[in-house]
């Protein structure tokens, strides 16, 4: 098997779909697959890799940090030299006519979809007028262009299931994994007699990821802030950088709320999850949540919203949730605390051990393979 990855719209920093890439490309090759994986970047490059060679394809800066591959058919001369039995894209706008390609070719293609687009759309304009029936148009375009169309989460499958019946286009659901080895609990830390937060009297919360729109920042740190204003003692530890970070600060005003930047490198991002008592992870349009699966690694329980991907990962003994607004989100990290601290961690824990990146593989070899059955089963 042959396998080439395509990951457009690349950001200057790490993030879940980046981290998603490289679990699944290590674990094709484990299991014998050549990977190919083409991605956007400032010049054209080929550098080989243990995980197989990367091709870097010129392309230019569309703001945030990200490149973006807007002349396709650079990736179909690549593809046409290295000849692959399945493509996999991370990105379903606009690289649809090397989809076609494959196509043309015999090539078996496969969406892993990692955004609903209207929840994108909305969340990064701050408009929610965004047209449904575009994004419909734009859907049923998708379903017709790809063999398989691969959704994280069952709010994932709800943008696609009906356009993708219609048109014939199976729909399959592999939920991703987490480095259970790199994230796991750190020492044991004292407590209060009753359980709820460190021996300080403060609760340590933690946001991590993109301090962009669409991930929701703005929720977590309005939260911390609610909290603050019931008189809590309380930080909210952010990581991460984006392009409102300066907004965040400003809505931080004077609530205990400090950012630290991009942590580079898993295992002190670990080490920083593993620290807090609860992780706000709170976006209501996230399709699946590796940041919420690292947390609960850590033995760290999450709050969320009630809705999207991330809710799907928290049960009641590791997390809670609550309407996408500081007032429920607050509500729902006291309920939280009400658990007995070691419970609640040894849960998270736990939870996060059902989600190894080696059951997400296997799925995801089946479906390169052209089996839609021993994916769902794997």
């Amino acid at each position: 098997m042959r396998i080439a990855q395509l990951a457009n719209f690349v950001g200057a920093t790490s993030g879940g779909m980046r981290t998603a890439i490289e679990q699944l490309g290590r674990g094709y090759v484990a299991a014998g697959a050549e990977r190919l994986l083409v991605i956007p970047g400032p010049v054209d490059a080929v550098r080989a890799t243990p995980l197989g060679d990367v091709v870097q394809v010129r392309a230019p800066r569309v703001g945030g940090g990200y490149r973006l591959i807007v002349e396709p058919w650079r990736v179909t001369d690549v593809l046409e030299r290295f000849a692959p039995t399945s493509v996999e894209w991370s990105d379903k706008l606009t690289l649809l006519p090397v989809a076609w390609w494959a196509r043309r070719n015999g090539v078996r293609s496969v969406l892993l979809s990692h955004e609903r687009m209207g929840d994108m759309f909305a969340m990064r304009t701050g408009l929610e007028t965004t047209s449904k029936v575009s994004i419909g148009l734009l859907n049923r375009l998708i379903v017709r262009s790809f063999d398989v169309v691969v959704v994280t989460s069952a709010y994932a499958e709800g943008e696609f299931r009906s356009v993708a019946d219609a048109a014939g286009c199976p729909v399959a659901r592999v939920p991703l994994g987490v480095d259970l080895a790199t994230f796991r609990p750190g020492a044991t830390r004292a407590e209060e007699s009753d359980g709820s937060v460190r021996s300080d009297g403060v609760l340590r919360l933690v946001h991590a990821g993109r301090l962009s729109r669409e991930k929701s920042p703005h929720l977590a740190v309005a939260t911390a802030v609610e909290l603050h204003r019931r008189g809590l003692p309380l930080r909210l530890d952010v990581y991460g950088e984006g392009p409102h970070r300066d907004e965040l600060e400003q809505l931080a005003g004077g609530a205990p709320v400090h950012f630290h930047g991009y942590v580079d490198g898993r295992t002190a991002l670990r080490d920083r999850l593993a620290a807090a008592d609860v992780s706000l992870s709170v976006c209501p349009g996230e399709t699946f949540g590796l940041a919420v699966l690292e947390a609960l690694a850590c033995g760290t329980p999450v709050v969320t919203a009630d809705r999207g991907g991330a809710r799907e990962l928290v049960d009641a003994s590791c997390g809670a949730w609550g309407a996408p607004s500081p007032a429920a989100l607050a509500d729902a990290v006291l309920r939280l605390l009400e658990l007995p601290e070691p419970r609640r961690r040894t849960a998270a824990r736990r939870r996060a051990e059902q989600f190894g990146w080696d059951r997400a593989v296997a799925r995801m070899l089946a479906l390169h393979a052209g089996d839609r059955t021993g994916a769902l089963s794997a």
